[in-house]
């Protein structure tokens, strides 16, 4: 293992000297930002650079004129093909889902503020450019759910007055089975995120990492050019840790689709979410025994356009006012403080956000298509604005001298507030579907006693969260046997990870058992991700 070390510390230097990296100008980066919550930006960019990849080798077999038959084409006649096409799937998924957390992770946090403003409004743009790609690139599947899908979008494009002049701009001739229109937007959105991912990039490196609020608890929250000389240099430390993240994430990516490829006879409303093979084609027989969902990421805006039949009205609720909010929250939220209980409606907002959007999409997924009238549509949404303007308001943290806040909580006081919280939900919407005498008299006591409870563990929690936020940014030094046995656990995941690889070529390329190829090297890249990982903790870490 040392002369590994010793090796890899050569080819590290001569890479160092022929590329001139020591002059880049990336951000040098403290010892307790190695975290994967500091790093939620590189899983995304690892999931879109798999799907970019996954991509362009599907293209090279995709006839856009023909959807649903290259689709099958690609899956059983193609070697590897479904392995590509699943990964190439549930890739967008991942990319999605990590740029949700990546987003809210950094909104409760502050760090759309200055000088960060650019950054976030740049990210947001991507969140919606990188939604309309994978629904291009769901829709170029041509199935009954695909075809489904566009046909809602076009209604909705259509209804407005004056656009529909744009249905065949935008997706072409894709009722006959042509999808090269759609292809067409699909390339154009995904080169534009490219194009953004790469302005993103250097601005969050010249920014760099937000700091933790024990360090820079006020904007601008960057540390100064003569604090980055005490930092760790971006290589070889920052490209160890990103290329142990990019494998982790492409393995899950390879795995998940793939073993659900296994799954058979799932329940049809499950289909969208843990099966990646296509539905029946539009026109067959058996499309017309299956339940048309939309993508399961745009669930939420379709379950919308229940709630009214003004087309106008839907697009302000679920597209324009959230999306305008987001743009502008960094010059809407003055504040110079960056801790939560000081920006107190604009992380009351943020909540509602996360808890809306969960909501409708769940919502979307039991009643699709089903209209809603106004007073369920209250019924589900006032009690999380109450329960979260109470919450807030009833918060008023204790601080000590230093302005830290004080107390300690245990498991027996979360749990109690915990069971507080969910009477005081179920006590408000019974209130509102049953306004009694009775359900009066239950509620104001339930109400009375959530807010107690909610001002005597807001300032326990939101110390532990101070004092855990405290001990992160003093790295603590790694005993010596673990890193011994890091130094082990490498060497034994490289070994099972060549063996793997030696077999790995005599699974089938097509047919059923040809997913096995998938998830072995889902497999081969976890171990590849975890043993860089331990690389790195035996060698940078103190």
């Amino acid at each position: 293992m040392t002369s590994f070390i010793l090796m890899s510390s050569k080819l590290s230097d001569w890479f160092k000297e022929r590329l001139g990296l020591d002059d880049l100008p990336f951000f040098r980066t403290p010892d307790y930002m190695y975290k994967v919550d500091y790093w939620l930006g590189a899983l995304v960019a690892s999931a879109f650079i798999y799907t970019v990849i996954t991509g362009l080798i599907l293209l090279l077999y995709y006839n856009a004129q023909a959807g649903y038959n290259s689709t099958e084409f690609v899956i059983n006649s193609v070697p590897y093909g479904s392995v590509v096409l699943y990964s190439h799937l549930y890739g967008a998924y991942a990319m999605i889902i990590l740029a949700y957390i990546h987003m809210f992770r950094n909104y409760f946090a502050g760090a759309y503020k200055k000088p960060r403003e650019l950054l976030w409004i740049i990210g947001v743009i991507m969140l919606i450019l990188t939604l309309g790609t994978a629904f291009l690139g769901y829709s170029l599947i041509g199935d009954a759910l695909a075809t489904s899908a566009v046909d809602v979008g076009e209604g909705i494009i259509s209804s407005v007055p004056g656009l529909s002049i744009f249905i065949p701009f935008l997706f072409g001739n894709y009722d006959a089975g042509d999808y090269g229109r759609v292809l067409a937007w699909h390339i154009i959105l995904t080169a534009l995120i490219g194009l953004l991912f790469v302005f993103h990039f250097f601005l969050a490196e010249h920014y760099g990492m937000m700091p933790s609020r024990k360090v820079k608890d006020k904007v601008p929250a960057v540390y100064a050019k003569e604090e980055w000389q005490k930092f760790n240099p971006w290589w070889p430390r920052n490209f160890v840790y990103m290329m142990s993240l990019i494998f982790l994430t492409w393995g899950f990516i390879l795995i998940i689709p793939n073993a659900f490829a296994y799954l058979n006879g799932l329940p049809q409303q499950l289909n969208p979410f843990l099966n990646p093979k296509p539905a029946p084609p539009p026109n067959s027989p058996a499309a017309a025994h299956i339940t048309t969902y939309p993508p399961w990421f745009f669930l939420f805006l379709y379950k919308i356009a229940d709630f009214t039949s003004d087309v106008v009205i839907f697009l302000f609720i679920g597209v324009i006012i959230p999306l305008i909010y987001l743009i502008i929250v960094p010059f809407l939220d003055r504040t110079e403080y960056l801790h939560p209980m000081k920006r107190k409606v604009f992380v009351g907002i943020g909540i509602l956000i996360v808890t809306y959007l969960t909501q409708t999409t769940i919502w979307g997924d039991l009643t699709p298509g089903v209209e809603i009238p106004v007073s369920q549509q209250v019924l589900v949404y006032l009690p999380p604005a109450i329960i979260v303007a109470l919450g807030l308001a009833a918060i008023r943290p204790k601080t000590d001298n230093k302005g830290n806040i004080k107390g300690t909580i245990g498991p027996i006081t979360a749990l109690a507030f915990i069971l507080v919280s969910s009477l005081f939900i179920i006590a408000g919407i019974e209130l509102l579907a049953n306004p009694t005498i009775l359900t009066v008299g239950v509620f104001i006591p339930i109400a009375g006693i959530f807010i107690l409870t909610t001002k005597k563990i807001a300032p326990i929690a939101l110390n532990a969260e101070q004092r855990s936020e405290n001990a992160s940014v003093s790295e603590e030094r790694a005993p010596e046997w673990k890193k011994k046995l890091a130094e082990g656990l490498v060497a034994l995941l490289f070994i099972y990870a060549i063996i793997l690889a030696a077999q790995i070529w005599t699974i089938p390329a097509t047919g059923y058992f040809s997913n096995l190829f998938g998830i072995d090297l889902g497999l081969i890249l976890l171990m590849l991700g975890e043993g860089i990982s331990l690389y790195h903790y035996v060698i940078y870490r103190k």
